[in-house]
């Protein structure tokens, strides 16, 4: 009688064990796919693709980046809740995993029920920044500026619900300040009008065109957006050290869909901390104006809960929708 492999697995004691051994050490078998919900070329994408060729790297197989915008990012989402839950598909994606369930009312998927989180990449703060002509030089001086002038101050952001139209509500509902909110279709359309005073403050990614605009003297940041100073901006105060406890993180992380085998998870999980530790991977992430961000799936699923919850109390008390 022949006996193949797999039937030989099947009947032999702690075959379980062994067979799931077994496909966490097959994995990845053919390539990966990793969507991304953002267009290409953004700072969600290219820290995806950084990721993405370390892991094509590591594992001997191609981990490919796939861009399905829409929706705010919910459509990539969808697909991968999808998608089987095999390892094979999975999304990159930070905030807008959890801005989404409370600016959008009918989402067909409940994100926190439907995806396992796999691993965290990295965070970066947002930069608090005004125009080199209005006169304020501390976070301090914008409030009393904001204060003596009620409504009468703009809030550029890069769309509805997007992270520096939240981070702007946010410090508005602590500060007790009124502002009016400007959206734009993306952060690069604001700042001709932020540089030119037509529009008085912006909450943008560290990561983007904003530290050269500030180096040639067009706008001027009054802080940063983590709870402590940044590293690598150790001069610029933190905007908490005036406002306690406001704290804007843009984060990045991998995500799978919910049945997707623990083993797999873990393989995958070991090797994104592992990447995390490479002195290359370090420097890219530097490079944007990153930190490494390693965490364990359990950790990483209760940061999104709890990021969730953050942003659920901020949307609702400014009564934002994006329908």
């Amino acid at each position: 009688m022949t006996c193949s492999r797999r039937r030989f697995l099947a009947l032999a004691p702690g075959a379980a064990f062994t067979a799931r051994a077994a496909r966490a050490d097959a994995y990845p078998s053919r390539p990966v796919r990793i969507i991304v919900g953002l267009s290409a070329g953004g700072p969600t994408d290219v820290a995806a693709r950084f990721l993405a060729d370390w892991l094509s790297q590591h594992f001997g197989q191609q981990f490919v980046v796939e861009n399905r915008t829409g929706m705010g990012s919910n459509l990539a989402t969808q697909a991968m809740i999808a998608s089987p839950p095999d390892g094979y598909t999975l999304h990159f994606a930070g905030p807008t995993l959890t801005i989404g369930p409370s600016l959008y009312k009918k989402l067909p998927f409940d994100f926190l029920r439907d995806a396992a989180s796999v691993g965290a990449m990295m965070r970066v703060p947002d930069l608090m920044v005004v125009p080199a002509s209005l006169p304020v030089r501390s976070v301090q001086d914008f409030i009393a500026c904001a204060k003596a002038n009620p409504g009468r101050l703009s809030m550029a952001s890069s769309g509805v619900g997007a992270t520096p139209h939240l981070a702007g509500e946010l410090f508005k509902s602590m500060t007790g300040i009124e502002m009016v909110h400007v959206p734009y279709r993306g952060s690069s359309a604001v700042y001709p009008d932020l540089v030119s005073g037509r529009v008085h403050v912006l909450f943008d990614n560290l990561g983007g065109p904003v530290l050269a605009l500030i180096g040639d003297g067009k706008l001027r940041a009054l802080g940063e957006t983590a709870l402590t100073r940044w590293p690598s901006l150790p001069d610029l105060p933190a905007v908490a050290e005036t406002v306690p406890g406001f704290e804007v993180i843009v984060w990045y992380g991998l995500f799978a869909p919910k049945a997707t085998p623990p083993d797999v998870i873990a393989t995958l999980n070991r090797a994104i901390n592992a990447a995390l530790a490479d002195p290359a991977m370090r420097a890219r992430i530097a490079a944007g104006g990153g930190a490494p961000m390693p965490m364990s799936p359990a950790e990483l699923d209760a940061f999104v809960r709890a990021d969730t919850e953050k942003w659920r109390r901020v949307i609702e008390a400014a009564h934002i929708s994006a329908e």
